[in-house]
């Protein structure tokens, strides 16, 4: 599953860093490249350049999110996304919105807005040393719960969330699911229809492997008749397709999720480079780049040990990233120093090491860092 020769890395670099970014596939670049090119020439266009590649992005989208093409919309970014399920949400006031400790800021600030404004409040979820995300996010959700907004695993350190779980307790209770999985669809498996969240937001820089500036919002059937998008773009109208026929405005919405589309989705230069990545993951499929990753950090507990300073918690992870803790402030900083300075590339979190790997490595790269990690002598 090896897949170094689709990326260009150089040789003696070590990126470890998906999580953060991802490296653009050669094919990827190649169709960015195109696309500028055309932009250099706009009376190259046709009507049908402004739905074609998007529409096929839709699609291929979907099929990582295993849904309807219908159930997808495409987005700028996380915070949209969520902004847009924040709009469509009536809560009564003195519910809680569920939300995860040390949550990502994009799905902390929506949700603390909307708190403010329907007089809600936030009800935050620790869990102790060893303990799993689901049992704690399950033991928090009642019948005071307004809202659950939560990823399918922390973005600080892969530990996994069982979304099944909480999505049946949530429909029982019906209590409105709203998911940022930046830091999982593309690299783990999903099935959402199965979990039909209310809405479910992705970047698209990260484990989809695609531009910065374009990602992906999944729309539950149920708010495709009754959703309010955050804009009233001419794209998303019936039959915005025919230019001749713009004036003459309709208060109709293309199907399905289109009406929560942005503004300008069409995305000339982005939509080619999301098209080709999203177009590969299914290629390669997520399944299997699942099973490949999960191999590569199943090897971290036991590389861990060898290192006095470094402590690795011993809960389930998602498999495609997984981080460590450095307890010791003074290794941190030295860790700090040393990784960039032997061309190794991770986040830091807080005291901890975040690590994740993609096709581009191998078990060479994780030996690599711990042997580095092996080396940090302090003064």
């Amino acid at each position: 599953m090896f897949q170094k020769t689709s990326f260009d890395i150089p040789a003696g670099i070590t990126f470890l860093n998906c999580a953060n970014m991802s490296p653009l596939l050669k094919t990827a670049t190649d169709k960015g490249i195109n696309a500028l090119h055309k932009r250099q020439h706009p009376w190259v266009y046709q009507a049908a350049d402004w739905f074609n590649e998007p529409e096929q992005l839709r699609i291929a989208c979907a099929k990582i999110f295993q849904t309807a093409a219908d159930n997808v919309a495409l987005v700028p970014s996380v915070s949209y996304g969520l902004a847009a399920a924040a709009r469509n949400m009536q809560i009564a006031a003195g519910k809680s919105i569920v939300l995860l400790d040390r949550e990502f800021p994009s799905n902390y600030y929506v949700w603390q807005e909307l708190a403010q404004a329907q007089q809600l409040h936030i009800k935050t979820v620790t869990r102790a040393i060893g303990e799993n995300w689901t049992n704690a996010v399950l033991a928090a959700i009642d019948e005071q719960t307004g809202l659950v907004a939560l990823p399918q695993c922390h973005w600080t350190d892969g530990s996994l969330l069982h979304l099944d779980a909480i999505s049946k307790k949530t429909h029982a209770l019906g209590i409105p699911l709203v998911l940022d999985l930046s830091q999982s669809l593309g690299a783990y498996p999903i099935n959402i229809d199965e979990i039909a969240p209310d809405f479910a937001v992705c970047a698209g820089y990260k484990w989809m492997l695609g531009p910065y500036g374009l990602g992906y919002l999944y729309v539950n059937p149920a708010w495709h008749e009754k959703g309010i998008p955050l804009e009233y773009s001419w794209l998303t109208r019936k039959g915005s397709e025919d230019f001749t026929q713009l004036v003459n405005y309709t208060e109709h919405y293309k199907p399905a999720a289109h009406r929560f589309d942005m503004g300008e989705y069409s995305q000339l230069n982005l939509a080619p480079i999301a098209l080709a990545a999203v177009e590969q993951l299914n290629e390669w499929s997520v399944q299997s780049i699942h099973n490949y990753l999960s191999t590569l950090t199943g090897s971290i507990p036991a590389l861990s040990k060898q290192l006095p300073f470094v402590q690795c918690e011993d809960i389930e992870y998602a498999g495609h990233m997984r981080g460590i803790t450095i307890p010791d402030e003074r290794y941190m900083q030295a860790i700090k120093k040393a990784l960039p300075e032997n061309n190794i590339h991770v986040s830091f979190r807080g005291n901890a090491i975040r690590i994740a790997p993609h096709l581009y490595n191998d078990q060479q790269d994780l030996n690599r860092l711990f042997e580095c990690l092996g080396n940090i002598q302090l003064p």
